[in-house]
């Protein structure tokens, strides 16, 4: 069975929680163990922040669009912006790459992203904006 959530939500770091967490809490019908819990919740945060503060330059008048779809124990996170978007994605993809160094930005956002998920793929125009879609596997948490 298929089960999808959709959300449009405010370019505001503040909402950083509120995103992370409703992705979580979608997650756990497929009873995953605390590490995949909190793997999923970091991507998220770090796509949803990556927007907000590349994408948007924190303008918090724009939006972030989301979009989480379980089918069987698949998940599926796409996390998407209309911001600014990547002049070259590979580049953007290594580790330690940041375009706000100023802002003490550590430039692992790709990073996590592509270690805590079975698969990424990022999508990006500039002026036209980015679009992260990560897939894992839900494996279940062994109960005693």
């Amino acid at each position: 069975m298929k089960n999808e959530l959709k959300m449009t939500i405010s370019a505001d770091i503040a909402n950083d929680s509120f995103v992370r967490s409703s992705v979580a809490a979608f997650c756990l019908p497929l009873d995953p163990t605390l590490d995949g819990i909190e793997d999923i919740k970091t991507v998220v945060s770090e796509a949803f922040t990556n927007s907000v503060v590349h994408g948007y330059d924190n303008d918090k008048s724009k939006k972030v669009d989301l979009y989480v779809c379980l089918e069987g124990c698949q998940l599926e996170i796409i996390v998407e912006d209309r911001g600014c978007g990547i002049a070259d994605v590979d580049k953007a993809m290594q580790p330690f790459f940041t375009t706000k160094p100023e802002q003490e930005r550590s430039g692992m956002g790709f990073t996590l992203m592509s270690t805590f998920m079975d698969g990424i793929k990022v999508t990006s125009e500039v002026g036209k904006g980015t679009r992260v879609c990560m897939t894992k596997k839900i494996v279940e948490a062994k109960h005693a």
